[in-house]
């Protein structure tokens, strides 16, 4: 049979005909994939990727247009052009290397019965400084939206709160966060 009535067949329900593309394909997929490179991942993911791809030209070929062979390559290099471009963005970088601090309420309660007093205030009193240091190291917008952000509240609802625009309270935020950051190390540092 010929890629265009396998894909037809599988299109109409065939598994078997699905199965027989999927097998034909595969080198192509792993070709393909070969090409490029994912920051983060390895090639088997841009082999996957490319599996997803060449399984929505199945799905979506359509006779009569290019020939399905083409297709294919097309949705299959389309996808993995995809999975780099988004591995390139970054977008959830900032998710990927954070590691989450439990709320007060959420503390295992042993941790502060077993907690000296006296490092329990002396804590109390840094954390007072560091936020003293911050709030002079920050203008208004920015500590009032790092507040609103460390308390949990989403970039929209802190942009309605505070009656600004979504980019300009992610803006304040990330702005926050940066300086933050530098103001801790430098505390950590000893300056």
């Amino acid at each position: 049979m010929t890629d265009e009535s396998l894909a037809l067949a599988a299109q109409g329900g065939d598994k078997a005909a699905m199965e027989e593309l999927l097998r034909r394909y595969k080198n192509t997929v792993r070709g393909v994939a070969r090409s490029f490179f994912l920051a983060g991942g390895d090639a088997e993911d841009l082999a996957q990727e490319g599996m997803i791809g060449l399984y929505r030209a199945v799905t979506d070929y359509r006779a009569g247009g290019l020939s399905f062979k083409n297709f294919a390559y097309l949705c299959i290099q389309r996808r993995i052009v995809g999975a780099v471009r988004s591995a390139a963005r970054q977008k959830h970088a900032p998710l990927n290397r954070s590691v989450p601090l439990p709320a007060e309420n959420e503390a295992e309660p042993a941790l502060y019965a077993a907690a000296d007093p006296e490092a329990l205030l002396i804590g109390d009193e840094e954390r007072s400084e560091f936020l003293a240091r911050l709030r002079g190291a920050l203008t208004p917008a920015e500590y009032g939206a790092l507040l609103l952000y460390m308390e949990g509240l989403s970039i929209a609802e802190i942009a309605a709160r505070e009656g600004r625009s979504a980019k300009s309270a992610d803006n304040a935020v990330q702005r926050a966060k940066r300086k933050a950051a530098a103001l801790f190390g430098q505390q950590k540092n000893g300056q």
